[in-house]
């Protein structure tokens, strides 16, 4: 197995070696968007709405839902999102005259579609999913296997919690990258305390700090490691390695970094593919 890990981690370097390509991400984008004007919400409005519990990524207000002829549904509580306005404050002397402006917040509320009836919603760009059976060997026998919340609008692992969240299947752009986004957060679950307790993961690691950043250097190669396992390689890796290159930017490009990672990712892959010895991956 060895052999694979030090082929995989090769070809990671050997794609490095090229020159990072723009990484995607590998399903439709669902990231919150206005039903009406299709504009993506942004700043802090991503968060508060895609931390939400709904599937979909269309939000609307009282108002355009009612436009539309539709309703909101009874009971259903709607979620707050803030924006700036703008104040012009005029000049004493000179109504015409601008003295300054003054920023201030203002807040609207919107609803989810799945909140409203009647609202007509643009259907996804849907693949026809046929699952790799060697993939889902992998997961299914996952030893400790976390929670997978499959239909969110974000891939994450949440420590806190012990859960994965995962996009629906069909949104992805193609099959295999379905699993290599599981895998990647498979890799990251290992790291829980109830696991090999890696403390890029069981301690508190912000986004952009240097934890965090050999965290995900850690989970995308053993997401690599684990599709060479599985026999997607060849369709992920190219991905990966840009991924991987990204991060090693925030770690002043060293490239050593891959081999300690690499190290750590071996020991998750050996966790998630069942195959460790004396309690220990």
């Amino acid at each position: 197995m060895s052999q694979v890990y030090d082929l995989i981690t090769n070809k990671i370097l050997e794609q490095l070696e090229k020159g990072v390509i723009p990484w995607q991400m590998p399903w439709n984008s669902q990231m919150p968007k206005n039903l009406i004007t299709q504009n993506p919400y942004r700043g802090i409005n991503i968060l508060l709405l895609s931390f939400s519990d709904y599937k979909s990524p269309y939000w609307l207000t009282y108002k355009q839902a009612k436009d539309l002829k539709g309703y909101i549904m009874a009971g259903e509580k709607g979620t707050p999102i803030v924006f700036w306005n703008m104040l012009n404050v005029k000049a004493n002397d000179d109504e015409d005259k601008v003295e300054k402006i003054i920023p201030f917040l203002q807040y609207h509320t919107v609803f989810n579609a799945e909140q409203c009836e009647k609202i007509p919603v643009p259907k996804d760009d849907l693949i026809e999913f046929k699952p790799i059976e060697e993939c889902e060997k992998v997961i299914n026998n996952m030893p400790k296997r976390p929670f997978i919340n499959e239909g969110r609008n974000r891939a994450c692992y949440i420590p806190s919690k012990d859960v994965l969240e995962i996009p629906q299947r069909a949104v992805f752009k193609n099959i295999e990258g379905y699993y290599a986004t599981l895998f990647h957060e498979l890799v990251h679950s290992t790291g829980h305390t109830s696991r090999l307790n890696r403390n890029t993961v069981s301690e508190l690691s912000p986004f952009g700090s240097e934890n965090y950043s050999k965290e995900e250097l850690i989970a995308e190669i053993g997401a690599s490691f684990v599709c060479g396992m599985t026999g997607i390689t060849n369709q992920t890796i190219e991905n990966n390695a840009s991924y991987i290159g990204n991060w090693l930017k925030r770690l002043q490009d060293d490239k050593k970094l891959i081999i300690t990672a690499a190290s750590n990712a071996q020991r998750a892959c050996d966790f998630i593919l069942n195959r460790i010895q004396g309690g220990k991956a």
